[in-house]
């Protein structure tokens, strides 16, 4: 059992992050997982050899109201409780309370000088039966007794926090290695670091071992012997590396590396692989009708990425809000299909 105070604001994936001027526009990450033929932008995508039927859309994260909510919480295999600390002698029933749960949200009011205030509202980590929750009131705390739909699924928390996501993810992967990729060589290694310290995992990029190899940065082995050499260079790594377990891999950024070629990604099959893309896109609409168009188009070896997560702007200091959205891409991928982590 875990006693954990909220933060003031967990920003939803979908969401501009708020009191912040970044270097360029951000926004979290969000995602859909779909079927092979349909990919959109911030998106989770299955490679043809995993060939889900089905589709759904999650957020990375979820929206605490209290800035000094503390509450205790307990993974009982098929059921959850949540035990909300109250604390007020203004509720002296269940009259007072409001409680209100569906499979991925919950919210919690409670009444003040004769009208309700939000307690607690937010994403839960998994899905519950709604039919089946029971709560009653115990002195000071709010207990919350929630069935799990799937009682296989372990919850780190309530909710999807970085902790939990950390946590989480790392036992469904199994060991299982993290690939990178996209236009941006900066933004794969720099989230690449954030995934490993988060899961424990070793952290590796294919630029570095190339450049350290060759003892020549890409740039100048682009000019030398072209892209199409960077690429068979940098497949020749990757090859090596597919017998790695618990690593997270940056790859090579842009149009040169083995990544952007739809033919050089039989190593990368290895593992999980996460396309980090920058987007145009004003909203999530947007950004789905732009991943549609990528993916339709089949240009791009990037389309070929388990997910696909594409954000409005770049700023490293938000570098682990990226990796936090995709860690619940992939947790909620590897839900859709247990065996995935085996395959």
């Amino acid at each position: 059992m875990s006693s954990v105070p909220l933060p003031s604001s967990c920003i939803s994936s979908t969401s501009i992050i708020k009191n912040h001027t970044p270097k360029t526009p951000f926004s979290k990450p969000f995602f859909t997982t779909l079927s092979p033929s349909f990919k959109p932008i911030n998106s989770i995508k299955f490679a043809p050899s995993r060939n889900p039927n089905r589709s759904f859309v999650c957020n990375s994260s979820s929206t605490a109201s209290s800035p000094t909510t503390n509450y205790e919480f307990s993974d009982g295999s098929e059921e959850v409780e949540l035990r909300l600390f109250i604390g007020d002698d203004s509720i002296q029933s269940s009259k007072d309370v409001f409680v209100d749960a569906d499979e991925k949200f919950l919210t919690i009011k409670t009444k003040h000088n004769g009208s309700f205030r939000t307690a607690l509202e937010l994403s839960l980590y998994e899905k519950i039966k709604p039919a089946e929750t029971i709560w009653l009131l115990d002195d000071d705390q709010l207990v919350l007794n929630m069935k799990k739909q799937d009682p296989e699924v372990k919850w780190p928390d309530i909710t999807e926090t970085w902790e939990s996501l950390t946590v989480g993810v790392m036992q469904l992967l199994k060991g299982t290695s993290v690939y990178l990729v996209g236009e941006s060589s900066e933004i794969n290694s720099i989230v690449s670091r954030e995934l490993a310290v988060g899961l424990g995992y070793t952290p590796l990029n294919t630029e570095e071992l190339l450049e350290t190899f060759t003892k020549q940065t890409v740039g100048s082995l682009v000019t030398a012997e072209g892209s199409n050499s960077v690429a068979e260079a940098e497949s020749a790594i990757l090859e090596s590396l597919s017998s790695h377990i618990r690593s997270v891999v940056a790859t090579i950024g842009g149009k040169h590396g083995a990544a952007a070629r739809g033919d050089r990604w039989r190593h990368l099959y290895s593992g999980f692989t996460v396309w980090l893309s920058l987007s145009e896109a004003k909203d999530e609409a947007e950004a789905k009708e732009e991943a549609r168009r990528n993916i339709q188009s089949g240009g791009q070896g990037y389309t070929n990425a388990d997910v696909v997560v594409k954000l409005s702007g770049w700023d490293s200091d938000y570098s682990k809000a990226v990796a936090q959205g995709a860690l619940s891409a992939l947790k909620q991928l590897i839900l859709s299909d247990k065996k995935l982590p085996g395959y």
